[in-house]
């Protein structure tokens, strides 16, 4: 029988994420820190907003591109928190999740061979999705001395004649880095000298804890050259209701409708509904959640600078990323004594790609007695491994 697969397919290698969390899932006792969703129940007005949508039998077909009643809040959102305006007729397209957007933006924009700037470490999917789109996608290595920010310089070296579009993925997962206003001009300038086009995943853009997020997108020259992709999972704590939206020029947004279309038909109508309430009433929740975040942020920074393990402070995102380099171990080998040694799954950074080596990423949306539980057993770890014991290596995953 012939071969069923793609090559291309066949190519990529399946998500970093999952592996540890279904291994930990099956231990008795086990505390699994890897993955990035949020412990907070969708606030109750919205999903009682969702139920009134079922009562009332709306339970049809949206338009493809979204519901209007939605669209209309997700420009006056962002409108209001970070000063970029959109058409809802035809600037905005509201997607299954953040990832199916970006997926779309690259189908849409990509021919075969051009180039795909993606700075690492970063979520894991935009590398496959380029190349799915038949794009080539080149890594700009992010590095813990620029606090894993992207440089105009790093940006500058990484353009050929060949490159079409850049990944801006910030805030941050893994890293919880951020850029600010003068780094977000500076890389403004070089995409506009070179003639690129971005996208900017802003997913996490509600969860900033010293500054308020600025998206690229409201820089002078930069709206018409820009996809923002964002959603209703980190901020709104709706993982799974599957609901995101991509906002750019109508040119590029007609063309990511149309693959739509044909994939996806429309959204889930009970998110899409339930989206609309979060948006025009869910600021409170959002900001009570993100003080929640900042609280962690800081116990786990603390318990880190108390064990002596480097790690760069994050400002977004509710990840830190701490650097395991001192032991002597790849981030593999690291993440697997420790789930063997003290039942604690967390994430090593080379799924976020190789730039991740010598780290691991630590999300901390989970409780603050959970983060305590976690943090006291990866403390005993990393005594252990600092006094050369053996201890914590006996058994098996």
């Amino acid at each position: 029988m012939r071969n069923p697969l793609s090559k291309t397919i066949a190519t990529i290698q399946p998500s970093g994420i999952r592996k540890y969390f279904d291994i930990v899932g099956e231990m008795k006792d086990g505390i699994s820190l890897g993955v990035g969703e949020p412990d907070f129940d969708t606030p109750w007005h919205i999903r009682d907003e969702a139920i009134y949508s079922l009562e009332k039998g709306r339970t049809c077909y949206t338009s493809n591109a979204g519901l209007k009643e939605l669209k209309i809040e997700i420009d006056k959102y962002l409108t209001r928190r970070y000063g970029i305006s959109y058409d809802y007729n035809d600037e905005i397209l509201v997607t299954v999740g953040g990832s199916e957007a970006i997926d779309l933006a690259m189908r849409a924009m990509l021919d075969p061979g051009d180039e795909v700037l993606i700075p690492q470490p970063s979520y894991v999917s935009y590398l496959p999705c380029a190349v799915l789109a038949n794009g080539n996608p080149v890594v700009i290595e992010l590095r813990a001395e620029h606090e894993f920010r992207l440089t105009a310089e790093q940006l500058e070296a990484a353009i050929t004649p060949r490159t079409k579009i850049l990944v801006l993925p910030f805030p941050n997962n893994p890293t919880g880095a951020v850029m600010e206003r003068a780094d977000l001009e500076a890389v403004a300038e070089v995409v506009k000298k070179h003639d690129l086009f971005v996208i900017s995943d802003e997913i996490y853009a509600e969860l900033t804890y010293l500054e308020r997020h600025i998206s690229i997108a409201s820089l002078p020259g930069m709206r018409e050259r820009t996809i923002v992709i964002n959603g209703f999972s980190k901020s709104h704590s709706m993982t799974g209701w599957r609901l995101g939206y991509a906002c750019g020029p109508k040119l590029i947004i007609s063309q990511m409708l149309k693959i739509h279309q044909y994939a996806i038909m429309c959204a889930p109508t009970t998110s899409q509904y339930a989206a609309v309430d979060a948006l025009q009433n869910g600021d409170e929740d959002v900001a009570k959640m993100r003080e929640e975040y900042n609280g962690r942020r800081r116990y786990l920074l603390q318990r880190l600078k108390e064990m002596r393990l480097e790690c760069f402070e994050p400002f977004g995102a509710f990840y830190v990323f701490p650097c395991i380099r001192e032991f002597g171990m790849t981030s593999e080998e690291f993440v697997e004594e420790l789930l063997r040694a003290q039942k604690v799954a967390v994430v090593p950074g080379t799924a976020f790609g190789e730039g991740g080596e010598g780290f691991v990423r630590i999300s901390y949306a989970y409780s603050l007695n959970v983060l305590k539980k976690a943090f006291d057993r990866i403390e005993a770890f990393v005594l252990q491994l600092r006094a050369g014991g053996d201890e914590s290596r006996d058994g098996g995953i």
